[in-house]
């Protein structure tokens, strides 16, 4: 059961990374305006969501690429607290955006989880 969470992870970090790519304007419009070079960070964030979901299929890099992640997750947090208080994400339920907060904790968790198992 644990190796489906982690494939899981990565698979989901992998199709994170590459819609920064496929829906490069919503990912820009969820930038907070004080962080600079959107379009940069958009793509930055990607490459980096593709590079550690695949770095946790491998038994040797699989501990840093979910520190990684973990680093990750709170360097994007910004950007989900800006796009639940920003009016801008009309067409996705506030409630939504806002369950995403919280969810990036169990995300966290569950990368740390992944660091010795």
């Amino acid at each position: 059961m644990e190796l489906v969470g982690q494939y899981l992870m990565a698979g989901f970090f992998v199709f994170a990374g590459i819609s920064h790519f496929t829906k490069k304007n919503f990912f820009m419009k969820a930038m907070p305006p004080y962080i600079p070079n959107h379009e940069e960070m958009v793509i930055i964030s990607g490459i980096a969501e593709i590079i550690l979901g695949i770095g946790l299929l491998f038994s040797q890099t699989k501990p840093l690429a979910a520190w990684g992640i973990i680093l990750l997750l709170i360097a994007v947090f910004p950007a989900n607290i800006y796009m639940a208080t920003s009016g801008k994400f009309k067409k996705i339920p506030q409630w939504l955006l806002w369950l995403r907060l919280p969810l990036q904790l169990v995300l966290i968790a569950w990368a740390y989880y992944l660091i010795d198992n």
